[in-house]
């Protein structure tokens, strides 16, 4: 193992977070990770923002420097290799709060499923490889906090000095295996995975269960998830920290019109019901006001049933990827999604060309698995 610093250096100034952009400049590797507050505030925000290097670790507190763009370039540099485990939220979270882009990116998580790992996070993988623990507490903790509890510290440092030595382990099996290329292009990919945007669409939509829901369950839940957000905004809390996802489906579901109603709901106890009690029944109230002719529903979109042909080519792809997965040791679906086999199975794809015209077919998968996917549903050709 090699060795780590005895403590990380913790950067509170925006002449210190310089200072670190002009240390980290000049490695060909930086392993990094971010710490959010998304479990205990309204509007979630980047708390820290952790680096590592063989024999140096370093914490920026991006809430007592808040004007990290010195750190910008360091990610956009795709002469520097940046790694992760699980980018997708930090990704997402670098952009959004700060406007930085990734370049040359590595998630190690990825790597893991690739390679057959079955526990690829990054507490399963620094316990497995290198007998280091993680403590749990520290998962849902609020990094917002000040200040920093030693804890805290080592939680965090901890989840990048071992990321560099784990690039490098996986990377050679990866090798070994010939799958680093799938990797890179998934990596490449997932650099440019931004925050969606809510707009004005409504917040039913992005409820668990609301596709299955009638126009008047759906109005009541809207108005229901309108009066949480409300409360949660003004609290300063999540969502689910005033009503849990449960507990909203149930009223929208029961539509409680008198305080005595509302015993029983699930996750609505004396405490909950006394502070949100009469804003809830007014809420069912405007949803159950909500004219028959202006009841909200569940977009849709027409699927074509599949013909007899497409079926048969579908169940046999299917097949072939199950006893790909079991030869290579991977889940089924890394190999290819439903949603790209149902494609594949549609389109009858004669060539290789016909297969680089099905866009969410990456280009490893084309390379690795085309000729196979291609002798499936065209046998003749």
């Amino acid at each position: 193992m090699p060795l780590q610093p005895a403590s990380p250096e913790i950067i509170t100034t925006v002449d210190g977070v310089r200072r670190l952009a002009d240390r980290l400049g000049s490695e060909p590797i930086v392993a990094c990770d971010l710490e959010a507050d998304s479990m205990h505030h309204y509007q979630e925000k980047v708390c820290l923002i952790q680096f590592a290097v063989p024999g140096y670790a370093a914490i920026v507190d991006p809430l007592a420097a808040p004007d990290i763009s010195p750190l910008a370039p360091l990610f956009a540099n795709a002469a520097i290799r940046k790694v992760f485990h699980g980018a997708d939220y930090d990704i997402r979270s670098l952009h959004r709060d700060f406007g930085i882009e990734v370049n040359n990116l590595f998630d190690t998580m990825i790597a893991c499923q690739l390679l057959g790992e079955r526990e690829f996070g990054l507490a399963a993988q620094l316990r497995k490889r290198f007998g280091v623990e993680l403590d749990k507490q520290y998962q849902r903790a609020d990094w917002s906090r000040r200040p920093l509890t030693v804890g805290m510290i080592e939680y965090a440092v901890k989840d990048t000095t071992l990321l560099i030595e784990l690039y490098r382990q996986l990377v050679a099996e990866l090798e070994e295996k010939g799958r680093r290329g799938w990797v890179e292009e998934e990596c490449e990919l997932l650099s440019r995975v931004r925050v969606a945007e809510r707009g004005d669409e409504p917040f039913f939509l992005r409820f668990k269960g609301a596709s299955r829901m009638d126009g008047r369950t759906l109005a009541v839940l809207e108005e229901l998830l309108l009066f949480r957000d409300g409360r949660a905004r003004q609290f300063d809390v999540p969502p689910f920290k005033v009503l849990g996802t449960d507990t909203v489906r149930e009223l929208a579901e029961r539509r409680p019109r008198l305080p005595e109603e509302l015993q029983g709901i699930t996750g609505l106890t004396d405490k909950v019901a006394a502070r949100y009690g009469e804003g809830i029944l007014r809420a069912v109230e405007r949803g159950c006001a909500v004219p028959a002719q202006q009841l909200p529903a569940y977009p849709r979109e027409e699927r074509r049933k599949m013909e007899r042909g497409e079926e048969d080519r579908l169940k046999r792809l299917k097949e072939w990827r199950t006893e790909e997965a079991g030869r290579l040791g991977i889940e089924p679906g890394y190999i290819a999604n439903n949603a790209l086999l149902e494609l594949v199975a549609v389109k009858a794809p004669r060539t290789m060309g016909d297969l680089e015209a099905l866009p969410p077919m990456r280009c490893w998968q084309r390379s690795e698995f085309g000729e196979q996917i291609l002798s499936i549903v065209s046998p003749r050709r």
